[in-house]
């Protein structure tokens, strides 16, 4: 596996997320399909979109219901695809999806390693490979970012960082599509700025690499620490999304005050 496959692997998933083929997230002009499940699509993806916009810079590409791809086009021809996923043009988007009872509700960067940056780092801590059998009690929540447990068959591997016998830090990777495995971590509060995060993501990020599927990570753009996690252990951003939802699941996340 190289760079180039790194990325191929990405595009080729993206691509049967939304609907479209690789070559449209390259094109000098946006693209507008309309959503249709998938079989392979990432196994946390809700298909068919009502509107879901995806970039990894050139353009945008946009997978959204029949009736939405014609004024999503529209929204997208208008802006620089940077400003699509940004206020103020952000909220000409809501005004379209609000006349469909719909509202912006998920953003999320996405990133993939950089293979030469890519290194097992070191925390003052014992680091532990961990399969399925070795965390099916740690479904708690000190560990909801590394593990689902509503996917927790998704769950295959896990990295822990250990005081002793006590667990501290912990990566966990999902099996979200046949060729990715997603990255999520959490480290105990007393132990944070010990480089533990870095050690766990960077050593499972390895370990997924070995067995031959593409690791990646998801942040919020505004999620500064984990944004400064991705980057020390050598990721790098690829691509960005926007995702819409219905107005009544949108202030249901808002009355809970929960993401």
């Amino acid at each position: 596996m190289d760079q180039k496959d790194i990325l191929r692997t990405a595009l080729e998933q993206s691509a049967i997320d939304y609907g479209c083929t690789a070559e449209d997230f390259f094109r000098c002009e946006p693209v507008a399909v309309q959503s249709i499940p998938h079989p392979d699509a990432r196994k946390y993806l809700t298909l068919p979109f009502a509107c879901s916009l995806c970039s990894y810079g050139n353009n945008v590409v946009a997978s959204t219901s029949g009736e939405l791809q014609e004024s999503v086009l529209a929204f997208l021809k208008k802006y620089p695809p940077e400003h699509c996923f940004e206020t103020p043009n952000m909220y000409a988007l809501n005004e379209i999806l609000q006349s469909h009872g719909l509202k912006v509700c998920f953003m999320a960067e996405y990133f993939l390693p950089e293979l030469d940056l890519l290194q097992p780092l070191t925390c003052p801590y014992e680091l532990r490979l961990l399969t399925q059998k070795d965390f099916s009690d740690l479904y708690l929540p000190e560990w909801s970012n590394a593990l689902c447990e509503k996917r927790k068959h998704l769950d295959v591997l896990a990295v822990g960082a250990y005081d002793r016998d006590k667990l501290i830090g912990l990566a966990g990777c999902s099996k979200d599509c046949d060729t990715m495995w997603q990255i999520g971590v959490d480290v105990l509060p007393a132990y944070r700025k010990q480089g533990v995060a870095a050690a766990v993501t960077s050593h499972l990020a390895l370990e997924i690499i070995r067995h031959g599927k593409v690791p990646f990570y998801c942040a919020a753009w505004s999620n500064i620490k984990s944004v400064r996690n991705a980057l020390k252990c050598g990721f790098r951003p690829a691509w960005v999304e926007i995702t819409a939802k219905s107005i009544e699941y949108v202030n249901s996340i808002n009355d809970e005050g929960t993401h």
